[in-house]
């Protein structure tokens, strides 16, 4: 142990916009863009979305406010704002993720920046700075738990190590010194939570989860603000984060050539909207699909080789696998989306219409998901080794890298067009102008600008 929490809180506070290569301001500008056309889809249309806005009706919890949920045309209080735009932004599954340590980081840090940045009237770069440290904080923190060992426990690390990473964020707009930092992660990790027992039943606690870790990770930043007094040593602690939610973590991996490596260059984008353990797997198996023609009568039968951690979420129990009846139980399927992309030879949301879709079923029976140890030992564990056997013979691919990641990110064309497919039957004709805006809040004076064209451009 080597006093992390406080080597993470002095690194977020001391933290400047001037300082951060533009490389790494680019790419954050087209993260928040991706996660902001997640959130206006995902309020829309989700199928968890109406019940999470009718319980903050219920407690008095919807009235009026100041701050923006990306896609609605009203404002809500800052917690409320920072819990939707979260929930939301994670409902579909589209949203970006850090491979090493297995979490998404946007729907926490964005979310709860966002809030915080309306709170406070800041600035484009302090928005992208703080947007920042929240990225390092939370992938960092991922990767010291081992997302393997987390997940075995029955944690979700997106909700977890999210909340300290949503608490960084906002801490950093709220102006907190690294004392007040380190509180803030102190409060953070009483309120760190996300359990795995969603994969169960298709159930949507994993979409509330993330949101309710950018709402906590905003409460403890201002409790920190307001000179409540957290607990000291909180991730590093024989009683802290590292040491209760994972078997052996690594601390060191949390700070780890902080401040010269930058994690935030790590963050892929999805281009399916599913566990990011299906991506890999979907890539290899439209490639073939196209390059020989293949139909699904064609297919004899399919085995697809993942990470054992994909095993966990999108393979096994193999048989209720292959018959996902809900759209979580879809999202979390290797066996319906990989039926999916071979009967159409691509996949997007409203392809979850075909849920219970008899012929894709009748596909699902023929496929196979294993662990297979040749995606094991990379540098990040969303591989895959598929073997499609066929009446004209058969075929084999090994991806190590789904597309989206960073080696493979997307064009600014392909961003956009991601953003446009999601954002544009919810913002309408402001769209564009979102785009724009997203792509420069570095260089904007005030964040009332995105804030304000994230809203539903009024009907005539």
């Amino acid at each position: 142990m080597a006093d992390e929490t406080n080597r993470l809180a002095t690194y977020v506070a001391e933290l400047s916009f001037e300082e951060l290569p533009a490389e790494v301001v680019a790419r954050t500008e087209r993260l928040i863009l991706d996660f902001v056309g997640n959130v206006a889809r995902g309020g829309a249309e989700a199928d968890s979305s109406p019940s999470v806005l009718a319980m903050l009706a219920r407690l008095g919890l919807d009235g009026p406010g100041d701050c923006t949920v990306i896609g609605s045309p009203r404002s809500y209080s800052p917690s409320v704002a920072a819990l939707l735009n979260g929930t939301f932004g994670h409902s579909l599954d589209f949203d970006d993720t850090h491979a090493a340590s297995s979490l998404h980081p946007s729907a926490p840090v964005v979310s709860a920046a966002l809030a915080a940045a309306e709170m406070t009237g800041t600035s484009g770069p302090q928005f992208v700075t703080a947007v920042i440290a929240g990225y390092e904080v939370c992938c960092r923190l991922g990767l010291a738990l081992d997302p393997t060992k987390h997940y075995a426990r029955g944690f979700h690390p997106t909700a977890t190590a999210g909340t300290f990473g949503a608490a960084a964020a906002a801490g950093k707009l709220l102006g907190l010194d690294a004392a007040g930092i380190a509180c803030a992660f102190g409060i953070a990790a009483s309120q760190a939570a996300g359990s795995l027992q969603f994969l169960m039943n298709g159930a949507w606690n994993k979409r509330y989860q993330v949101g309710a870790s950018a709402m906590n990770g905003l409460i403890a930043a201002t409790l920190a603000l307001e000179g409540f007094k957290g607990a000291a040593d909180a991730i590093e602690g024989v009683h802290g984060f590292l040491k209760g939610y994972s078997d052996d973590a690594n601390p060191e991996a949390a700070v780890r050539d902080l401040g010269t490596v930058y994690e935030t260059l790590k963050i892929g984008l999805k281009p399916y909207p599913s566990c990011r353990y299906t991506h890999a797997a979907l890539d290899g198996l439209i490639a073939l699909r196209a390059e020989h023609a293949l139909s699904a009568a064609d297919i004899r039968n399919v085995r697809i080789g993942l990470h054992p951690n994909g095993i966990t979420l999108t393979g096994a129990p193999l048989a209720e696998k292959r018959r996902a009846r809900t759209v979580v139980a879809g999202q979390f399927s290797m066996p319906f989306t990989a039926a999916l992309a071979l009967d159409q030879g691509s996949f997007g949301w409203d392809d979850y219409a075909r849920l219970g879709d008899p012929a894709l079923e009748a596909l699902c029976d023929r496929i196979e998901v294993v662990a297979d140890p040749r995606v094991e030992g990379k540098a990040h564990p969303f591989g895959a080794v598929i073997r499609v056997a066929t009446l004209a013979g058969t075929f084999e691919r090994t991806i190590d890298d789904p597309s989206g990641e960073p080696d493979h990110f997307p064009s600014d064309t392909l961003l956009v067009g991601k953003f446009t497919t999601l954002a544009e039957p919810v913002i309408g004709e402001n769209t564009a102008r979102l785009a724009a805006a997203v792509l420069g809040v570095s260089s904007h004076t005030c964040i009332d600008t995105l804030a304000r064209l994230a809203r539903p451009a009024p009907t005539p």
